[in-house]
């Protein structure tokens, strides 16, 4: 069954961000991304549960730029999850978290929503990867905060992370988060296929925690699985979401979305380039949707509008997608 492009409704205007054009406007004005990710290495691309004896890495608070649609959305959502994900030693538990919540005038109640985002631990640390949208429209948003993160317990550390999808509704002071949805990516498979170990061990593939944690679950297309090492075979690429911490359904309708079903990914970086930086070439992330539609996916969406393509809407761009690129694959 065909489904529609992964686009909301009533897309929220901006649209020079979505143009090719767009790129050397906003260049021209000196935006570039404040935050670079890391670029895809072997440590980069997992993150391990194992406890290690040592100390908490230093991480740095996750900004949006100008280039952004609508930067303040995504800002609200990253400062919410910092707050709960992160703690000093006796800082641990729900009503610390709540505290930290009231401080921005966000609902204490959102911290009973937090799941793997607040484990039990004595300390914690967090760095988001990326924050991209799953929607965003005049008046609600879904910002999807890709973070890793690590816990101490006693003198062990332990690396996990997790995607949250986070609700947001216009206000009329701004922007306040009404729900937080955290992935939950199913069991891992005593043995991945080796389709899945494929992906898992390419270093030109980086896969967040939730990501990796969906392939280890043997719930992913194996159209996912045929493409990304296709697509790593010429760049390095940053996945941010998969299958879960996405909406089930395509933001502002009700039609169902790939990546719930396993058969979507999302990029935000291309060769050490983010998406939504408007230095990067466009040439690049053109190249990069043709050849993700080459590589079997019929649903390439993007900050770029192509041309062509084996269907009408099999190249699409929307507010949504200015910041990462979509590929999603039929059943």
């Amino acid at each position: 069954m065909t489904h529609g492009p992964e686009f909301a409704a009533r897309p929220v205007g901006r649209r020079a961000v979505l143009l090719g054009t767009a790129g050397a406007l906003l260049g021209a004005a000196g935006c570039t991304s404040a935050v670079p990710g890391p670029k895809p290495t072997p440590s980069a691309s997992g993150a391990s549960a194992s406890g290690t004896a040592g100390t908490l890495p230093r991480t740095t608070p996750w900004h949006p730029t100008s280039a952004e649609v609508h930067p303040e959305v995504k800002r609200r959502a990253v400062e919410l999850v910092e707050a709960i994900g992160a703690w000093a030693g006796g800082r641990d538990g729900a009503p610390a978290a709540r505290a930290r919540v009231a401080a921005l005038r966000l609902p204490t109640a959102l911290v009973a929503q937090a799941g793997p985002l607040l484990p039990s631990a004595d300390e914690a640390v967090l760095r988001v990867v990326d924050a991209q949208y799953g929607g965003i429209l005049a008046d609600s948003a879904s910002v999807l905060v890709v973070c890793r993160q690590w816990t101490r317990h006693g003198g062990a550390v332990r690396a996990g992370g997790t995607t949250v999808d986070v609700r947001l509704a216009r206000s009329g002071t701004g922007w306040t988060v009404t729900a937080l949805h955290p992935a939950h990516p199913g069991a891992p498979l005593p043995s991945p296929p080796a389709g899945v170990r494929r992906v898992l061990d390419d270093t030109r593939i980086a896969l967040p925690p939730a990501a990796r944690a969906d392939l280890n679950s043997g719930r992913v297309h194996a159209g996912v699985l045929t493409a990304m090492p296709i697509l790593a075979g010429t760049y390095r690429m940053y996945v941010s979401v998969v299958r879960s911490g996405h909406p089930l359904e395509v933001f502002g309708t009700s039609r169902p979305s790939d990546h719930p079903r396993g058969r979507a990914f999302d990029v935000w970086q291309i060769d050490g380039h983010a998406v939504v930086d408007p230095a990067t070439p466009r040439s690049l992330v053109e190249r990069f949707m043709r050849d993700a539609a080459a590589a079997g996916s019929y649903n390439v969406g993007g900050p770029v509008l192509l041309s062509g393509g084996g269907t009408p809407d099999q190249f699409f761009s929307d507010a949504t997608h200015h910041d990462h690129v979509h590929i999603g694959f039929r059943t």
